[in-house]
């Protein structure tokens, strides 16, 4: 067989290699031409999967080693007998850790605590029921809206987008792209929502850049800059509002999910789906190929504040201003879309707080808990 896969997906070699030969080409440049003698397509979200790429092709299965699928005509798929996978849930825990440390910086830049914020979470599924989670760890109100779960859970305890934004200090957005229907959410947040933000309201979206109204967002900051705003999609990416990105807190090139840990986890899951549809063993697997981390463990004394123990923890795995300041200097010497694309390609190694191993000497003040419940793996020494 002949497999053809994205150049930012990890370990497709050691990975797909039993099946046959692997080439690597990026997402933004496959074309027809170039997925037509292959039998195996893999991709992520950049890749747009549709009848003008895969007419004339020979595939038998298209995988995406991402959560969303709104990049892949599945119809088409499914009408030329193409095997289909996603990977749903792969990088949720590295989109929560990137909402995390913004949410954590931003603290640390205006002087508050996250203890006793209301965060209203829009979409719950693999990221913001994740999020929910971690954040209930910190004394946080979580406020829920995802009406299509409402709806099919019988959950009373969801709220409207509308009663959300009226209430919430923080709001996330986590949400795939629906295009159209009852439940769509292209420009979700739209011009009237935005307007309706309390002023020093923090606005994350870190799910889909069109759910988003990017121009009526920059208009508003221009004129009153008066939200803290973290952005990691957009509109029209790479090629992004310019404007729109000057006026932002945070803004980052579509990298919250891009963790080795989240990345690498896609890939198994997409080589799995992979080997069932063409009815072989998977042999490989994660735990044999995933590369140990550079930072193993931290020692911590029981009378650690708790909230200075999962600041100095996050960010010894995870810092976002690293994210911030190096897309910028890529924007600064290749321009906008160029550098959006380079960051990504060449995203340096970043591993989950999962991965980082907390040794404290006693368990005080629920110490243990909160590490645990912000994503940390927690022993107790002797």
């Amino acid at each position: 067989m002949r497999i053809l896969v994205d150049e930012n997906v990890p370990l497709a070699e050691e990975f797909f290699g039993e099946l046959g030969e692997v080439t690597r080409q990026p997402g933004r440049e496959m074309t027809a031409a170039s997925v037509r003698d292959h039998d195996v397509l893999v991709v992520r979200s950049i890749t747009r999967v549709d009848t003008s790429l895969i007419d004339g092709s020979r595939l038998k299965f298209i995988g995406t080693c991402t959560i969303g699928t709104d990049h892949v005509d599945l119809e088409a798929l499914h009408e030329r007998g193409i095997g289909f996978a996603s990977a749903p849930g792969s990088n949720a825990d590295s989109v929560v850790d990137y909402v995390l440390s913004s949410l954590l910086l931003l603290a640390e830049e205006d002087g508050f605590s996250l203890s006793g914020k209301t965060v209203g979470i829009v979409g719950a599924g693999n990221v913001g029921g994740r999020l929910a989670a971690r954040l209930d760890n910190l004394d946080v109100e979580c406020l829920i809206c995802d009406p299509p779960r409402a709806e099919a859970e019988n959950r009373e305890d969801f709220l409207d987008l509308d009663m959300l934004i009226e209430r919430a200090d923080i709001i996330c957005l986590h949400t795939p792209l629906v295009s159209d229907g009852e439940h769509a959410t292209h420009h979700l947040m739209n011009r009237q929502r935005i307007e309706a933000l309390k002023p020093g309201s923090v606005l994350i979206n870190a799910g889909r850049g069109d759910c988003l109204d990017g121009q009526a967002l920059r208009e508003r900051l221009e004129r009153a800059h008066d939200l803290r705003t973290v952005l990691d999609v957009w509109e029209h990416e790479p090629g992004i509002d310019e404007a729109l990105y000057e006026l932002v807190d945070i803004g980052t090139p579509h990298i919250a999910g891009y963790s080795v840990d989240g990345k690498m986890l896609g890939t198994e899951m997409i080589y799995q789906a992979a080997m069932r549809h063409f009815g072989l063993p998977a042999r490989k697997k994660l735990g044999q190929l995933k590369p140990d981390p550079w930072l193993r463990k931290i020692v911590l004394h029981s009378w650690t504040p708790p909230l200075e123990a999962l600041s100095l923890c996050a960010r010894a795995c995870y810092d976002v201003r690293r994210d911030m300041l190096a897309f910028d200097r890529y924007r600064r010497r290749l321009g906008m879309a160029a550098g959006f694309d380079a960051y990504r390609r060449e995203y340096p190694p970043r591993r989950e707080f999962q991965t980082l191993r907390v040794e404290l000497k006693k368990n005080k003040g629920g110490l243990r808990d909160a590490l645990e419940g912000f994503g940390f793996s927690v022993k107790l020494g002797k």
